[in-house]
């Protein structure tokens, strides 16, 4: 089977107005219009293009977890008794509100997961009674962050 990857192709005006969104998303339209020398409506014009390609997928704000009193961040690799049973373990992760990311990898562990926990005895409850007790999960490993020193998206 053989699959096409599909590129979707920007300009120079395409970048910018995207550069400007994806360091401040509340950046007025009117405001990138100036910046880049078009027209207000030429600027919808093109997130309306971009969006119908899927280069843009939602707007959304981002919580500070911190402020909400979660000072634990963890990733968790999962190993699987089976791989078949992904499916099963994932919908399950999927309703702890704690998890905030979860792929499926290859490699060491059959899944890994992003965690958001209050403390490091929040996490051990997690680990201990939520995610090991998921029929399918064999074990998992953890890995604590101390300080996260990157956090952006693609560049354009």
């Amino acid at each position: 089977m053989k699959l096409k990857s599909k590129t979707v192709i920007i300009d120079g005006i395409d970048k910018k107005i995207l550069r400007a969104l994806t360091t401040d998303a509340r950046t007025p339209i009117l405001e990138i219009a100036r910046n880049v020398g078009i027209s207000g409506a030429a600027i919808h014009q093109r997130l309306r293009k971009l969006e119908k390609s899927k280069l843009l997928v939602g707007s959304k704000f981002i919580l500070n977890p911190k402020v909400l009193g979660y000072s634990t961040l963890a990733f968790v690799g999962i190993y699987l008794d089976k791989a078949i049973n992904y499916e099963d373990v994932v919908r399950t992760l999927r309703k702890m509100p704690e998890v905030t990311e979860c792929h499926y990898t290859t490699g060491q562990w059959n899944i890994f997961i992003k965690i958001l926990c209050f403390d490091n005895a929040h996490l051990m409850h997690l680990l201990n009674k939520d995610i090991q007790s998921i029929s399918g999960v064999l074990r998992t490993e953890s890995l604590i962050s101390l300080d996260q020193q990157i956090d952006r998206q693609i560049a354009v």
